[in-house]
């Protein structure tokens, strides 16, 4: 008999017991945290549509840190010639295509448009036509917030897993 197996034996089954829900939820928490703190800040719309979420999908916790707003890839990866002369910190592995031409965009209230203000504030060329004002734009860099908040939290993350299951485990005993 070899010493220590049965001792082994109890540990690997206090551990198939954590509570992965909660350690994952608690990860989750911190990225959506660091996301909010890296997110850039206009009027604050993408910064507070951040938001996380925990479930079980078969015998597995998954943690996701997610905006349901449209134009935050923009943000993140950067758009047109500006964006892919500098999109530095964005993921590694997501391949962006570049818009390489100018695009107008109409001035108006609409999810789609942008007002005066903006247009104004970035110094855009524009023209008026009959069916109003259109800017031009030639893109942004990327500003990403939401693969830096995982990427550089990863060793936090992980520590902090690592002593939710400890503690999970010590409580088993």
């Amino acid at each position: 008999m070899i010493d220590g197996v049965d001792d082994l034996e109890k540990r690997l089954q206090q551990l198939a017991q954590v509570n992965a829900y909660n350690a994952v939820g608690g990860a989750i928490e911190k990225v959506k945290g660091r996301a909010k703190m890296l997110c850039p800040v206009g009027d604050g719309e993408l910064r507070q549509s951040i938001m996380s979420d925990v479930y079980l999908e078969r015998d597995r916790a998954v943690g996701e840190c997610y905006t349901n707003k449209s134009y935050a890839g923009y943000v993140e990866f950067g758009t047109g010639p500006r964006g892919q002369e500098d999109h530095t910190g964005i993921a590694p592995d997501v391949a962006v295509t570049y818009t390489q031409s100018p695009w107008w965009i109409h001035e108006g209230p609409g999810e789609n448009e942008v007002d005066r203000e903006t247009g104004e504030k970035y110094g855009w060329f524009y023209i008026d036509t009959d069916d109003g004002r259109f800017y031009q734009c030639t893109g942004q860099p990327a500003q990403p917030f939401m693969y830096p908040a995982l990427a550089d939290g990863t060793k936090e993350i992980l520590k902090d897993m690592k002593a939710a299951f400890a503690a999970e485990v010590g409580k088993k005993k």
